[in-house]
């Protein structure tokens, strides 16, 4: 039978056992420089039960964590006056850091904090000389008492605020998931579904006319075939779409259509997107085919020119022409296909800004985040 492995020191201490294990062991050595049997024995005592207390706060919630470090901080105080060992404090300053609740931090912090000033004042009243001899490690001590918890803490809220986005993003993946299948569901069910039920029904009348009027059933078997051929074009439309469009196809794409309308073409910056994840290049290249189209139908532009950039957190394009521009009293809402760009870009976190000057420039910026939720696409 396998034996179960017993963890002595609780992987979210972030220290060294070793170095908890020599603040384990501290505290005997200041008991046994007392004289009396019962100072040691109830140093003893205190001892077994501030690590009982600290060993069980790791595994409950609610209420016995707070009765446990309040007994903690209680054992902690008298081992301070009656043995001049203030050490304690520093494995209450570890725990309290832990404490996800923001109130129950903020009072056991509080209280810690003033107790252990309150203690070592008391102890420096005292004057004991074995006490003052350790000045500075109980200031140390103090400090770590001051700091260490607020380092736990910020650092567990921005673990579990990063696990939160982590499940955020899956929950916007699944639902991109459903948003998509259920639109090839609407698209071949409008594609498919009339059509097939008109094949069908032309189907019934020519097998009932084929006998009775040949010439008629011939010409609704003509109906279902053209049908049938039209129904598979729009299928393989549908599918061209979901593999996707490339940013370098539309490119392509987008510089014949400038060119049939007798507009110079001119492109810089192509390498910024390479590594750019599937989904950008969809945005892109939808955005860039709506925003080309606009330029070609109204703007009367003799010149046109797409630049892509890069920066440490943005991927860029724009699309300026030398046209008519657009007035400072445009709508975006009721602009040609401008909307629809916003939109897109909107999806994924994205903006649309315009510059008016010698013309129009149409600026559409995508964070680089995406890049990274994407990679598995492309492969």
């Amino acid at each position: 039978m396998q034996l179960k492995k017993y963890q002595l020191f609780p992987k979210s201490t972030g220290l060294s056992p070793y170095v908890w294990l020599v603040f384990g062991i501290l505290p005997f050595y200041f008991i046994f420089r007392s004289s009396s049997n019962l100072e040691i024995t109830s140093g003893i005592l205190m001892i077994i039960a501030f690590f009982f207390c600290y060993r069980l706060t790791f595994y409950y919630k609610g209420w016995p964590v707070y009765v446990g470090i309040s007994l903690q901080i209680a054992i902690s105080i008298a081992m301070t006056i009656l043995f001049n060992y203030a050490y304690f404090s520093f494995f209450l300053a570890f725990f309290i850091g832990n404490i996800q609740n923001k109130a129950g931090f903020i009072t056991l912090y509080t209280v810690h904090i003033v107790t252990s000033i309150i203690t070592v004042n008391i102890g420096f009243i005292l004057q004991n000389k074995f006490f003052l001899s350790q000045a500075p490690f109980i200031l140390i001590c103090l400090i770590g008492v001051v700091l260490l918890p607020l380092g736990s803490y910020n650092r567990n809220k921005r673990g579990e605020l990063q696990e939160q986005l982590k499940d955020a993003n899956m929950r916007i993946s699944e639902l991109v998931k459903i948003e998509e299948r259920q639109r090839i569901a609407r698209d071949l069910h409008d594609t498919l579904g009339q059509k097939l039920s008109l094949i069908g029904l032309k189907s019934d009348l020519a097998s009932k006319l084929i006998t009775k009027d040949p010439d008629r059933a011939r010409a609704e078997i003509k109906d279902v075939q053209q049908t049938a051929r039209t129904a598979l074009k729009e299928v393989r439309h549908i599918v061209s779409q979901m593999r996707g469009t490339r940013i370098e196809e539309e490119i392509s794409h987008v510089q014949q259509i400038l060119k049939a309308a007798q507009i110079e073409f001119c492109l810089e910056g192509n390498d910024a997107i390479a590594n750019v994840s599937l989904l950008s290049e969809n945005v892109l290249s939808m955005c860039l085919k709506e925003a080309v189209t606009n330029v070609v139908k109204h703007s009367g532009a003799s010149a046109c020119s797409l630049t892509f950039e890069r920066t440490q957190s943005e991927l860029l394009m724009k699309v300026h022409d030398n046209g008519i521009g657009l007035t400072e009293q445009f709508n975006i809402k009721r602009g040609n296909g401008l909307q629809g760009i916003k939109e897109r870009l909107e999806f994924v976190n994205g903006s649309l800004e315009f510059v008016l000057s010698e013309g129009t420039t149409i600026i559409m910026r995508i964070p680089q985040m995406i890049n990274q939720s994407d990679k598995g696409e492309r492969t």
